[in-house]
């Protein structure tokens, strides 16, 4: 993204983001609450369309095409850039019917191929074994780490090139949370992540670069290392060491 920049009606949330996301590594967006982070997080997929007054400028590319332009088919987009939130929202469906939602509206496939992209899905989000003697199930019957599992096969299941975590483990347990990182560090093989995290210890665990942002600014961004031992900026430095936040 280049000169990228947000407001809600009068109110400037995000001020010329400069920033370039690698593929297939996991990029943590980091800063105090306010700071821009979700909201930049919800442009990269269009998610802010339907809230007024939001508008955006500057370039936001995926590979070259622009996510911003008027022609831009917003429904292939979202296949293409999956989203988790931060709280698990499992259909009122059973467990397959929830993982096979988004492959229906987007894929002409057979029962048989269904059945197989479901459980491709389940097995890359660490959840086949845990319910495939169960799929007929309803999904909200799972444990709130599972439900956010499932959530997360269902955004794999319609094969995306980017997937988007907003705060994906802070309604959880430790015992779940570490489940959701270790799928994480496995994902990012397969996929571009972007995740939105307080959690200065869950970021240098799971991502490869980090974001800090401030007050709608980018300050700092490089390899997750780097930035949490040796911040170039002192607003880092303060930040990632507790010193605010």
């Amino acid at each position: 993204m280049r000169r990228f920049s947000a407001w809600y009606g009068g109110h400037q949330v995000l001020q010329s983001i400069d920033l370039d996301i690698p593929e297939h590594q996991v990029c943590a967006f980091i800063g105090p609450s306010g700071c821009g982070k979700s909201t930049l997080l919800r442009w990269v997929n269009r998610m802010n369309d339907s809230i007024a007054g939001a508008r955006a400028e500057g370039s936001l590319a995926l590979h070259g095409s622009d996510l911003l332009g008027r022609g831009v088919d917003v429904v292939a987009l979202r296949r293409r850039v999956g989203m988790v939130f931060q709280k698990p929202n499992p259909f009122p469906k059973s467990i397959k019917d929830n993982v096979a939602f988004g492959a229906r509206l987007h894929y002409r496939l057979t029962r048989a191929d269904l059945d197989e992209l479901v459980e491709k899905a389940l097995r890359a989000a660490a959840l086949w074994d845990e319910v495939k003697d169960r799929l007929g199930s309803p999904a909200l019957g799972l444990s709130g780490g599972q439900q956010q599992r499932l959530c997360i096969a269902r955004a794999l299941a319609v094969d995306p090139e980017v997937l988007l975590m907003d705060e994906p483990c802070s309604a959880l347990d430790p015992r779940s949370t570490a489940s959701i990182e270790a799928l994480i560090r496995q994902l990012r093989s397969n996929y571009t992540i972007v995740i939105v995290t307080h959690n200065m210890q869950q970021a240098s665990r799971v991502s490869d670069t980090t974001a800090f942002f401030f007050e709608g600014k980018l300050i700092e961004n490089g390899t997750t290392d780097l930035l949490f031992t040796s911040p170039t900026q002192k607003q880092t430095e303060d930040y990632v060491s507790g010193r605010f936040g």
